[in-house]
């Protein structure tokens, strides 16, 4: 079945919206009988050929040296049609799923994490989901078949907006005289910006004769006269990643490129993110599967006092959590992907907390295995292979996901997102229906809800998952008392909101490893006589989140906010800085924030041209491949 293209008008909340409401219903979670591993035949064969390609055609070690990606690898993913992977077939894409796109991004975030990268800034907040979104139909069929070998990038960040895209500097002026805009602005942090063929440039426009004005979304040639990529960024991970600061100077874009109506742009940005968000869950999946595979045969391999460390509780403990939570992870992505790819559920929040849990486990699954691994684990995959021993890169995992946490919106301001959005629906609920969640075993709409679905599951694992599908539900009920009495304490925009972060925090950790653990029970439950025993690792997943949840539970009336407010303020205030002596400050100086005025660029672009040989374009030499231009 093909999915949307358009947002639905009138969708159901997600599984998230009830769960902190109170009323969680696993039903919607479920997928159509048979195993939910298998796809359709033509998705399984793009995938035996991606894999094949990853597995000989790329090197991720010279990747990691060079800190780029060939060109020729490049070339080769978009012969593969692995830039247009959910692009419908007649705009010349594969037409395949969001499944097969998410399967995709685990095998090349595996081979290494650039080419995820590379292709889920192309396919997700790229130019391909904001105009299969809201692009009109003449936009659609001029760009989106170029977006099958072409580039795009999404040039939102600025040095000085992170979290808060209100304070943007960037500007698109009207021109009624050319029926143009003219953007002007410098965006810091531009995944794929280096290489890019086409940007998705997020602006502001000035009320007036166009129209309503507000922060507004366009379509820009990456070569157009004003555009310049001032520097190509480096990080503590994800080498290879082409990211840079791009400028943009009197650009003139035609108002057909506009994307949306004026003011829309941050509603764009949302949307397209809404499955896009998914993207960083499937490679923490990815990469908890992986570190499973290297703690099984490693903690086999080493032994220590006589038997292999796996052997020893405390290692044992790790390679547990490790499993547990691959299976945790995969299990998310799953349910929610399936959920989103039907079109038929508003699943933004769903995807937002798949995208906190997802990076803040995976980081802890990373840690651990560096743990396990010992020295090992600390030492580049370079230089054990110079010693002799297997190369496995445990200590690139640790840096590349690292950035997990921070990117596509910092865990804190997740947090601190998603505790506003629950806070207003349940200020919402209030005069639609008795505000107080129910306190029976909660059931809503046509179906059965946890409990009900845990029965119905009896036989398949469900035995050993009834107990945990109640606890979810309890719970549930729980966190939804807390955040009515915030409701109904907060005012009407939220105000009081800001003091309580960490208290709303702990309650959003709290709904993140329900959702977690009905996840877990009713992926165990569709893989039912799947080689393995997949009832097993939920069980194990869920009595481990269960530990976690209690913790956050007993911190909601229990804990040191008011204290650790004070201590700050007196940090701020200079009362501590005695502690700061005896060190010496290798910082290099100049301004925190780096001041980025519009204006002329003052050197050459660093734009690459990604092209195979003997191909030319627009007058442009055969076989070029890097270029700078004045």
């Amino acid at each position: 079945m093909p999915e949307p293209e358009t947002p639905a008008g009138a969708r159901r909340p997600g599984f998230a919206t009830a769960l902190f409401l109170g009323r969680p219903e696993t039903v919607p979670l479920t997928g159509p009988a048979g195993d939910p591993r298998r796809l359709r035949p033509a998705e399984e064969r793009f995938l035996a050929r991606l894999r094949d390609f990853c597995e000989k055609e790329v090197d991720s070690a010279a990747i990691e040296r060079a800190d780029r990606v060939p060109d020729e690898v490049v070339e080769g993913l978009k012969d593969l049609g692995a830039l247009a992977i959910r692009l419908p077939r007649r705009y010349g894409g594969l037409g395949l799923s969001t499944h097969c796109y998410l399967r995709a991004l685990m095998l090349t975030s595996t081979t290494h994490p650039a080419l995820s990268e590379l292709l889920a800034a192309h396919q997700a907040i790229g130019l391909v989901q904001p105009l299969l979104l809201f692009g009109t139909d003449e936009q659609k069929r001029a760009f989106l078949p170029r977006c099958v070998r072409e580039i795009s990038a999404f040039a939102l960040t600025e040095a000085d907006i992170g979290n808060d895209p209100f304070r943007m500097h960037t500007t698109a002026v009207y021109d009624p005289a050319s029926d143009s805009y003219v953007l002007d602005g410098v965006k810091t942090w531009t995944t794929n910006g280096v290489v890019a063929d086409l940007l998705v440039v997020m602006a502001v426009v000035p009320a007036g004769e166009s129209g309503a004005g507000g922060m507004t979304a366009f379509v820009v040639e990456a070569d157009a006269p004003g555009v310049t990529v001032e520097r190509r960024n480096s990080f503590l991970g994800l080498r290879g990643l082409e990211n840079g600061c791009v400028r943009l100077h009197r650009v003139a874009v035609p108002a057909g490129n506009r994307i949306g109506a004026e003011g829309e742009g941050l509603a764009i940005a949302l949307a397209a993110q809404d499955t896009g968000r998914l993207s960083l869950p499937a490679v923490s999946a990815a990469a908890a599967k992986w570190s499973l595979r290297i703690a099984r045969q490693w903690s086999a391999a080493r032994v220590q006092f006589g038997r292999p460390i796996a052997r020893h509780d405390a290692v044992a403990g790790k390679v547990s959590f490790i499993a547990a939570t691959a299976f945790a992870l995969e299990a998310l992505v799953e349910v929610i992907a399936r959920r989103a790819a039907a079109g038929d559920t508003d699943t933004r929040l769903d995807a937002e907390l798949a995208k906190l849990f997802a990076s803040e486990q995976v980081w802890v699954v990373a840690d651990e295995l560096a743990q396990l691994r010992g020295g090992r684990g600390y030492e580049t995959a370079e230089s054990a292979v110079a010693r002799g021993e297997r190369g496995v890169p445990v200590e690139q995992l640790l840096r590349d996901v690292r950035v997990g946490r921070i990117f596509d919106g910092s865990s804190e301001a997740l947090r601190a997102f998603l505790a506003h959005d629950l806070v207003e629906a349940h200020r919402a609920a209030t005069g639609e229906r008795d505000p107080r969640p129910r306190q029976e075993t909660p059931h809503a709409g046509n179906g059965p809800g946890a409990a009900g679905a845990a029965a119905a599951g009896a036989g398949r694992g469900g035995d050993v998952l009834d107990g945990h599908l109640e606890f979810v539900a309890r719970t549930s009920r729980r966190i939804a008392r807390e955040l009515a009495t915030v409701a109904a304490e907060s005012g009407p925009e939220g105000e009081g909101l800001d003091g309580r972060q960490r208290f709303l925090g702990r309650i959003v950790d709290v709904g993140a490893e329900l959702y977690a653990m009905s996840a877990s029970c009713v992926h165990a439950r569709a893989l039912g006589g799947a080689d393995g025993s997949p009832a097993e690792l939920a069980d194990a997943f869920c009595r481990q989140a269960r530990l976690r949840v209690a913790e956050s539970l007993a911190r909601l009336g229990e804990n040191t906010d008011a204290a650790d407010r004070a201590v700050t303020g007196h940090v701020l205030d200079g009362r501590y800085t005695w502690l700061e002596e005896g060190v010496v400050d290798v910082s290099v100086d100049g301004p925190w924030i780096a001041e980025q005025r519009p204006g002329p660029a003052t050197g050459p672009s660093l734009r690459r041209v990604i092209r195979p040989a003997g191909a030319a374009k627009a007058g442009r030499p055969s076989g070029e491949t890097t270029r700078r231009t004045p």
